[in-house]
């Protein structure tokens, strides 16, 4: 295991997610599980009238050889406001293995996807839950029918799986006269998931589990603000699994003014081009070109950017020729940019001349460029590839396997969430309110390991992913400011693979085994 010592928001984030959105490529979608609070003659029905739903099947699933029983309870967990009104309906899908003697002792992870405005079927039938999509690698999906196989890397062997569609996903839903932009903010998404988990450690009885929060994309912002929230409200947690992180957004937000994206973004461009055979000549060894790359990006190329326009030609050409040569991507492209070229303009230009462009949350996938061509993304590659079957499955999954009914619409991606989402956030201990600029959840997630000094970070990165760069992660893990004795409690992990980890069947046989060893190590 490598462990390594490791960091009201502008209208550019709002973008930066959107296109998260778009990426996936997912419409408003249908399944359905928790009633819909209906009109009868007229009137609505109260949402007191609502009643928490559950229903249990059983199943078999084969893992690392072994074959292992486990109950599935699809259901609703009604939230209700201080007055005990109730305020919003949270569908979940939990598995349980069966035949536990301390079911109170056996390890539960809580898991979930971002957006925000996901709900959780990528996770859940992509990488970790007990039945996974069959899906070619990097490849566009076919039309149906689709095929839902055994999950051999299910982490369910190791922890129970507990997966959550937050308030506009899903099957989750306001009730009555609330609204949804009632749960649609950083904060008040951490408080609605955070009462949604105490509730659940009640009512199936695990509040003595071993804890574990899987959170991916704005999962992990969620999971690093949600760890401090849990701490305060005296749920200690053994460990914060990461995948695909963004937690500190000055990292990843291309802004007038702020170089660091284009100092991060370096190494996933030279892994990007490196995986697309454009390099010349080919490094063998991916791991040592990247630190190589990582040495200048933070090193002269950082110093190049922060000279602006009084950087010294002689400098500038030799900065030049170490982009060209890292990247792929002509001098004259770069000079052209200023030596600034966003994550969007390297998508366009890598495979330009191929008629090619690049996946953003996985650039191993290429999609037909659209004439003319332009600087920007015009549609989303690896969403288009993806998002249908997995609509598909998760429609199919739960009617027939898990029989739970409902005439209410499944929302696999929520755009509305995105557009309406608060992004103001306070820092804990800071006296200056809200956060402005950018959102930075690192803090919290700092505060949290201070204060539970036992509690484990794992964090999960693919080196082709072009939306959350696995260098940015850590940069900002390298600046959580935690005591040095802290530090050894970060554990992390590069694939190769892009931002769902999964879809690249060999890294996620390896996924499957590093979290299987945090589990079994921070459950201790």
């Amino acid at each position: 295991m490598k462990i390594i010592k490791t960091i009201s928001l502008n209208i550019q984030v709002l973008f930066f997610f959107f296109f998260v959105v778009l990426q996936l490529g997912v419409s408003k979608t249908a399944l359905s599980s928790q009633k819909r609070v209906q009109h009868k003659k007229g009137r609505e029905i109260s949402a007191a009238a609502v009643k928490e739903r559950e229903v249990v099947t059983h199943h078999k699933v084969v893992i690392d050889g072994h074959a292992i029983y486990y109950t599935a309870a699809a259901g609703t967990i009604i939230l209700k406001d201080k007055k005990m009104k109730p305020t919003a309906s949270i569908f979940y899908i939990a598995y349980f293995k069966d035949g536990v003697k301390n079911k109170d002792q056996r390890p539960i992870t809580f898991a979930y996807n971002g957006g925000p405005g996901s709900s959780s079927v990528w996770l859940q039938f992509g990488g970790i839950g007990p039945r996974r999509l069959v899906l070619p690698n990097a490849e566009f999906e076919p039309p149906p029918p689709y095929q839902l196989e055994n999950n051999q890397y299910s982490i369910l062997n190791k922890t129970d799986l507990v997966f959550i569609d937050p308030v506009g996903t899903g099957y989750s839903h306001a009730l009555g006269k609330n609204s949804p932009k009632k749960f649609w903010g950083v904060e008040q998404d951490v408080t609605s998931m955070g009462v949604f988990i105490q509730d659940f450690l009640t009512k199936f009885n695990r509040w003595n589990s071993p804890k574990f929060i899987l959170g991916e994309s704005y999962g992990t912002t969620r999971s690093a603000a949600l760890s401090y929230y849990l701490q305060e409200q005296g749920i200690p947690l053994n460990g914060v699994i990461l995948c695909s992180s963004i937690l500190n957004w000055e990292t990843a937000v291309f802004y007038p003014g702020n170089d660091l994206p284009y100092i991060l973004y370096l190494p996933s461009y030279a892994a990007v081009a490196w995986y697309h055979h454009k390099l010349n000549p080919m490094p063998k060894n991916l791991p040592k070109f990247l630190n190589r790359v990582e040495r200048f990006a933070t090193g002269e190329y950082a110093e190049a950017l922060m000279d602006g326009n009084t950087v010294p030609r002689a400098f500038e050409r030799k900065i030049l020729k170490k982009l060209a040569r890292y990247t792929a991507i002509k001098a004259s492209f770069w000079k052209q940019a200023d030596l600034r070229v966003n994550n969007s303009e390297f998508e366009k230009e890598l495979l330009h001349k191929q008629g090619f462009e690049l996946g953003r949350l996985d650039a191993r996938f290429t999609g037909y460029a659209r004439r003319p061509f332009l600087p920007f993304r015009t549609y989303s590659v690896m969403g288009e590839a993806i998002s249908g079957a997995f609509t598909t499955a998760a429609n199919m999954y739960i009617k027939n396997n898990l029989k739970y009914n409902s005439k209410r619409p499944y929302d696999v991606m929520s755009s509305r969430a995105i557009r309406e989402w608060s992004w103001k956030h306070r820092i804990p201990n800071q006296i200056f309110g809200h956060t402005g600029g950018f959102l930075n959840v690192a803090p919290d997630l700092a505060v949290a390991m201070t204060r539970n000094p036992h509690l484990q970070l794992m964090q999960n990165n693919g080196y082709f992913d072009l939306g959350t760069p696995f260098y940015a992660t850590l940069y900002t893990l390298n600046h959580l400011l935690l005591p040095k004795p802290l530090m050894s409690h970060i554990h992390i992990y590069n694939y190769y693979s892009g931002h769902m980890i999964y879809l690249n069947s060999q890294a996620l046989k390896l996924l499957h085994h590093n979290i299987d060893h945090f589990i079994s190590s921070a459950a201790r």
